[in-house]
């Protein structure tokens, strides 16, 4: 197998809030495996910034450590991390003052590849793209991170988006959402678009309906404060579930191009049909004898955040009609999974008879845990007495599929870094499909919150309430079981 990766050019990355959980957790070590992979050329550098009072050896120190806790064992050794972190460099910043900018502007070079990632909360965004340009530290060709949220509403998003206009071009603007960097989400563009056998199929009149699940294992725990003035619609569907259902739903665009790839995915956005609020359910998990409730984890006894939701949802254009897309999202459920199950309608007429065994081909792709895709077919029960049928999955883990590249599968933080680097913004959301997303998304919320409806009550570890069962028992439909 032949593989192609783009060069990457020597730059200069300066990650605000460089001492952060995230940064620790996913962009340092993300970009040690990238280093080991030989995609960081000799002369790059990587610059920490934070108001923690830190120097350069303290800013390795730091790497090191989130390197060994977060990098397995046997992928990594103590002389290799040595040398990748002579690459990092520290400069303690104010982002609202002006401690830290001189020495920040000597430091980063002009005649390489610029990147700032702002790994800190929105509101800091605008005072750390003016000072940027104050201190022309930034240029023409510098590229900036954000991380979500973008916006809590669509008032708010289309601030944020007029606060980094202000300083940068949409095209030096990259709004990171990881579930895009994730490989099985680029393999379903692979999948529908590189193969001629599904496109004839991907469409209402062969699809029965979607399902799209992202369900934890997990509560709030102390992220309450900030998930409670969210949600699962805000923190989950009006991003990454809603980037989903775009690359599920958009129609080929002309050419892989970034603004090609989001022309389509807009489309999308923009045909999706308000949601009737019985197509709704909201739900909030309840204390047992393993765990607190949300309400206690919020530390809010009068909330109405749902830490469940489900919905069904129509796209509006000749290729989707009649054809549901059942999105859910939860805390503290059975299982950690995300799922997208494409399931097809059953054929026409059955020369087999009736069947108990019988169901419909289903095209299951798995982000998570264990990435991969599943297509199940109905074939002939081995053996004698009869033509009995029974379903077979014909399935395709990456580890075992590809061998070594398969099981290395690069995480979404890394593939996502790199292409900032490169200046590909195909798996970055624009700005104008943002403000479509809340355009969407607003009128949902508000009609629930002017109707005052209270989440639907289930136990953890459970499929979420019984309500969501619901939604698709009247429609004749079931959810797939939530399973590892």
């Amino acid at each position: 197998m032949v593989s192609r990766v783009i060069p990457v050019k020597t730059f200069d990355l300066v990650i605000f809030g460089g001492t952060g959980d995230l940064a620790r957790r996913k962009i340092l070590p993300g970009l040690y495996r990238r280093y080991i992979a030989g995609q960081i050329p000799e002369g790059s550098r990587i610059i920490g910034a934070a108001r923690a009072d830190l120097n350069d050896e303290g800013f390795r120190a730091l790497a090191t450590q989130a390197i060994e806790e977060f990098i397995p064992a046997k992928a990594r050794d103590a002389a290799t991390v040595a040398r990748f972190v002579e690459h990092m460099h520290y400069v303690s910043v104010d982002a609202t003052g002006t401690g830290g900018w001189k020495e920040l502007a000597k430091l980063v070079r002009k005649d390489v590849v610029q990147a700032f990632y702002f790994s800190v909360a929105p509101a800091l965004f605008g005072a750390l793209a003016e000072r940027l340009h104050s201190n022309k530290i930034a240029n023409e060709q510098s590229r900036i991170v954000v991380e979500k949220p973008f916006g809590r509403d669509l008032e708010s998003a289309q601030a944020l988006n007029a606060t980094l206009a202000e300083h940068f071009d949409e095209s030096q603007i990259y709004r990171i959402d990881h579930y895009l960097g994730k490989e099985t989400v680029q393999n379903l563009m692979a999948v529908r678009f590189a193969n001629i056998l599904f496109e004839p199929l991907w469409n209402g009149r062969h699809v029965d309906h979607v399902q799209i699940t992202v369900a934890e294992i997990v509560g709030v725990g102390g992220r309450g404060a900030y998930y409670d003035k969210s949600g699962a619609m805000r923190d989950m569907v009006q991003n990454h579930m809603m980037q989903l259902l775009c690359l599920i739903a958009m129609e080929a665009p002309y050419k892989f191009d970034p603004d090609a790839v989001r022309d389509e995915k807009l489309k999308v956005i923009r045909a999706l049909e308000p949601v009737k609020p019985e197509e709704i359910v909201r739900g909030q998990y309840r204390a047992n004898r393993d765990g607190k409730s949300y309400v206690e984890d919020s530390e809010n006894p009068a909330s109405l955040t749902e830490s469940y939701i489900a919905m069904k949802v129509h796209v509006a254009n000749w290729r989707w009609a009649g054809t549901p897309f059942y999105l859910r999202t939860g805390k503290k459920l059975r299982a950690r999974t995300s799922e997208i199950a494409v399931v097809f309608k059953e054929v026409p007429h059955s020369i087999f008879g009736d069947s108990e065994a019988w169901h419909e081909n289903v095209l299951a792709i798995r982000l998570q845990p264990n990435e991969g895709m599943t297509l199940s077919v109905m074939i002939k029960e081995p053996g004698p007495g009869g033509m009995r049928l029974t379903e077979v999955p014909l399935d395709m883990s990456f580890a075992d599929a590809l061998g070594d590249s398969g099981a290395d599968i690069p995480d979404a933080y890394e593939r996502l870094i790199m292409d900032v680097i490169r200046g590909n913004q195909t798996l970055f959301m624009r700005g104008d499909e943002v403000e479509a997303a809340w355009a969407w998304t607003d009128p949902i919320i508000d009609g629930w919150e002017a109707r005052g409806d209270r989440p639907k009550p289930y136990d953890p570890g459970s499929s979420g309430p019984e309500d969501a069962l619901m939604l698709l028992h009247r429609d004749g439909r079931r959810w797939r079981e939530l399973k590892e």
